[in-house]
């Protein structure tokens, strides 16, 4: 099974970041929403997307975190 098939196993109404399986890391305990690793998405966003640093950060802050759609938006956390 996937994390994403885990997931939305646990929460049907689980939503999930397109482009961006291989930085998906678990799901929240509360809510069972994704969460991805907010540097392996800037990592895909580099290599796939051929994106400088600068523009990969930018786009993930307008248009990736930024974006609320709903009670199941997913949630992109910096690990340390």
């Amino acid at each position: 099974m996937t994390k994403k098939e885990k997931i939305a196993d646990l929460n049907s109404e689980a939503l999930f970041a397109d482009g961006f399986d291989d930085a998906l890391i678990g799901y929240d305990a509360s809510s069972f929403c994704a969460v991805y690793d907010y540097t392996n998405c800037l990592d895909i966003l580099h290599k796939r997307d051929s994106m400088t640093p600068e523009e990969a950060h930018e786009h993930m802050e307008f248009n990736v975190v930024g974006a609320y759609v709903g009670d199941f938006t997913p949630t992109f956390v910096h690990t340390m």
